[in-house]
């Protein structure tokens, strides 16, 4: 008779969540080269607008994780992340931060909202993440957020190395990173919280470190899409015109 393997500690279960980590995409050698001054205005650029389309889906995922949430408590702390990304009127929150980002390396608003900048493995990536939390339930959905368990040391990096490597990018423009320092954290804690409250069996932890896994899965292939693209110059449909011919915005 096979035994069921035992569950982890709290601890060991936190651990192993945080032993993710090495698969974050600050390792990505589109991030390396980004930090380390390496990356072309136009890969700036190019970063700033396809992450701005994962940025405008992050509420639609919270909103979501709350749509399936029965736990009143739950929500009244969740919904914050929505206010920080879309902000309270007239504030625009992280979303307006993003593109005073955007203008700060020299995009134009109008063009980074019409995403025609967007590559089509950046859209299905992200597309994936949405879907993800719409259908899964609501605690494996909000697990899948402890990706911001890194997200600080990211934001921390940029700010340390961009001014320096790439002084032509307005100071206005890392207004986001700042404020997801702090915003991060907080995010952490309830996230790590209800994880390790609702995930208690071995199976239940197995599946969750998973789950984490596709997320950091879905964030190293955005910069794989712009690693291809920018770095190689094989953007799709590249060998057969130069034109952007890629859908755009075709489910909003």
């Amino acid at each position: 008779m096979t035994q069921t393997p035992e569950a982890l500690t709290t601890e060991q279960f936190k651990q192993a969540i945080i032993d993710k980590g090495q698969y974050y995409h600050i390792y990505h050698p589109f991030h390396v080269m980004m930090y380390e001054g390496k990356a072309t205005q136009q890969q700036i650029q190019a970063w700033v607008a396809n992450r701005y389309y994962y940025q405008i889906n992050i509420p639609l995922k919270d909103a979501a994780i709350m749509a399936n949430c029965p736990d009143q408590r739950v929500r009244q702390e969740w919904i914050q992340r929505m206010i920080d990304q879309d902000g309270e009127y007239p504030d625009g929150g992280g979303r307006e931060a993003w593109l005073r980002l955007a203008e700060a390396v020299g995009l134009s608003r109008e063009q980074v909202i019409s995403e025609e900048l967007v590559l089509p493995s950046v859209r299905f990536a992200v597309d994936a993440y949405v879907n993800f939390a719409r259908r899964a339930p609501w605690r494996e959905a909000a697990s899948s957020s402890l990706t911001e368990l890194f997200a600080p040391q990211i934001h921390q990096s940029r700010l340390e190395s961009w001014p320096q490597h790439y002084p032509w990018i307005d100071d206005k423009g890392y207004e986001y990173f700042r404020s997801r320092l702090s915003q991060a954290r907080r995010d952490v804690e309830h996230g790590l919280t209800i994880t390790l409250d609702s995930f208690t069996t071995h199976e239940q932890q197995q599946r969750m470190l998973e789950i984490l896994q596709f997320k950091l899965d879905i964030l190293w292939s955005i910069l794989d899409a712009l690693t291809l693209a920018y770095v190689h110059n094989e953007a799709p449909y590249h060998n057969v015109t130069k034109e952007r011919v890629w859908h755009k915005g075709l489910f909003k």
